[in-house]
């Protein structure tokens, strides 16, 4: 493909010199004469290992050169890779000045193309940019209304500063935002040589997984410090606990608990940080991160309970009280806090959670309702007919049968209120049964004759 890369900063010089590398005729465009004639002749405008040498070899093939005219660029190409840097202040505030202008320069530049033209935005911005800032100047430019004329897509980067050219050729994916399917298959050509699934994605959602990928990096990095401190205070090596931590692909390192949903509860989850952090105190040492989990986990209670109450309407049921699918533990439920709250404020609340009976409960589980809060056993249903002829406002606080069965069943007049955020399908649900099954499907297995290693 012949293509143009504006921005030759970090991101941008790396990606025109890999794109030539493959074999695409590739123009750099930037403001800076003296960037521009560096990669003219071959020297790379940022220190990465690799790339001036990667830059010599493209430029000597005539597959890379660079200019300061985006008219140049714009009449010489069929797709623009913007890599403009979106600098940030103080506070947070992004400056996307550049991908104003350069939205602009692509859209004079276009002003009289009758063939289409593809523009990739590639640097980081937040979700929204693209339509609010991008798409306005490029149409300004152009003084053309939105058509076919202009097709648009988001290519976030995933490349680390030392190993940028190892990790464009093996990033994690390649994420395309677009909203046609023609755009997604020019741009999944154009990687085609670059070794990673390849995602297809809403533009906002593209924009979106750049920010919540680097804020679970630093998220990582914070933890590992945090954990890193205490480790020290009691004498233990910190590099040896982490090292063993790492090892659990399971839970640990994995894709458990990073699903969006409500807030965490349990016997174990809030006694062991609020012990944690005692330790860590009785030590003398500042534990930020992990001190502010407790409160955001309360803040997702706040915001339940605000939710049910800004539908304005007093009959309310709930599904779900355990403090997750599949138990019947309610200790430090979220659920039970939400109902309590609820209760506070004046809402007639019935709640339904089969796992939930005080005829079926015994031992902890059952002196806990009896002690702590005896009222809400008198709330529970039997069915979800019967909680749905109550109910003018559903509240689904976690995946069941009953959920996805409640939410098939309700009329124009209910309003749901979806704790686990989408995470219940009143039509593709598995029952209880099935999911339990499903996961414990190699219990049998692993425990079978024929897979012991018992000697005869």
């Amino acid at each position: 493909m012949r293509i143009s890369v504006f921005g030759l900063g970090y991101v941008g010089s790396v990606t025109a010199a890999c794109f030539a590398k493959v074999g695409h005729e590739v123009i750099g465009v930037d403001t800076n004469a003296e960037k521009v004639g560096m990669v003219n002749a071959a020297m790379s405008p940022v220190v990465e290992p690799g790339l001036g040498v990667v830059l010599a070899e493209v430029v000597e093939a005539r597959r890379l050169r660079v200019t300061i005219s985006s008219e140049e660029a714009v009449r010489n190409t069929d797709l623009a890779l913007i890599c403009v840097g979106t600098p940030g202040r103080a506070n947070g505030h992004l400056n996307v000045d550049a991908i104003e202008r350069v939205g602009r320069e692509i859209g004079q530049a276009l002003r009289s193309r009758p063939d289409p033209y593809t523009v990739v935005l590639r640097s980081t911005v937040l979700p929204g940019t693209t339509e609010r800032v991008l798409v306005p100047a490029l149409l300004a430019g152009a003084r053309r209304k939105a058509g076919p004329w202009l097709r648009l897509a988001v290519n976030p980067e995933f490349m680390r500063e030392g190993s940028s050219l190892r990790d464009f050729a093996h990033p994690p994916f390649t994420l395309v935002g677009c909203p046609d399917p023609e755009t997604a298959s020019l741009l999944r050509w154009l990687y085609a040589g670059v070794d990673a699934p390849f995602v297809h994605t809403a533009v906002r959602t593209a924009e979106m997984i750049k920010y919540v990928s680097n804020a679970f990096h630093a998220l990582k990095v914070s933890f590992a410090n945090e954990i890193g401190d205490v480790c020290e205070a009691f004498g233990v090596d910190a590099q040896e606990v982490m090292r063993i931590f790492l090892m659990d692909r399971k839970l640990n390192v994995s894709e458990a608990y990073l699903r969006p949903g409500f807030a965490f509860g349990g016997s174990c989850l809030p006694k062991d940080l609020r012990a944690l952090l005692h330790a860590a105190l009785s030590a003398d040492v500042s534990l930020p991160l992990l001190s502010a989990i407790l409160p955001s986990n309360e803040a997702q209670i706040r915001r339940g309970v605000e939710a049910v109450l800004g539908a304005r309407k007093r009959r309310v049921g709930v599904i779900g009280l355990s403090f997750k699918p599949g138990t019947d533990d309610l200790r430090e439920s979220p659920m039970v806090a939400l109902v309590e709250n609820l209760i506070g404020k004046g809402c007639d609340v019935r709640i339904l959670d089969r796992n939930v009976s005080i005829a079926r409960l015994v031992g902890a589980n059952r002196r806990y309702i009896e002690e702590e809060i005896p009222h809400i056993a008198s709330l529970m249903c039997e069915n979800v007919e019967t909680l749905l002829a109550h109910a003018e406002v559903l509240v689904i606080g976690n995946t069941s049968e009953e959920a996805a069965l409640a939410l098939a069943a309700i009329g124009p007049h209910h309003v749901v209120i979806d704790l686990t955020r989408g995470a219940v399908r009143p039509s593709s649900t598995p029952s209880m049964e099935a999911s339990w099954r499903e996961e414990f499907s190699d219990f049998d297995s692993a425990f079978s004759p024929s897979s012991s290693s018992r000697s005869p």
